[in-house]
């Protein structure tokens, strides 16, 4: 089974094979991402071992969203040993988010 996974917006946008599924996980992704793939899976009759490949859409977008999204598929396949991909079809060790821009990183106040 491939799963397919979309942070880059407040809207995860998860596919397991030809499976949709959209949640507006708000401030909630951090916590309850997992729980909604384990969910999906559930759902479908599968278990994390059924997944095959991962593909992640890396950005650009919100950067926590495609921070936690990256950290949760690259744990996955790791843990699973089964290949990453990014959204453009290219295999990858490990995501590293593109976020579209650079950091905006505020001055000290001291």
């Amino acid at each position: 089974m491939e799963l397919y996974l979309d942070t880059s917006t407040p809207v995860c946008k998860l596919r397991l094979d030809d499976h949709t599924y959209e949640w507006e996980s708000g401030y909630e992704l951090a916590e309850g991402l997992q729980k909604f793939i384990y969910d999906k899976l559930i759902e479908n009759g599968k278990t994390w071992q059924d997944i095959t490949k991962i593909t992640f859409f890396a950005g650009p977008g919100s950067f926590t969203g495609l921070r936690i999204g990256a950290t949760v598929v690259n744990t996955l396949a790791h843990e699973l040993n089964i290949p990453l991909y990014d959204h453009h079809g290219v295999k990858h060790p490990v995501i590293v988010p593109e976020y579209g821009r650079g950091a905006n990183i505020s001055a000290p106040r001291k």
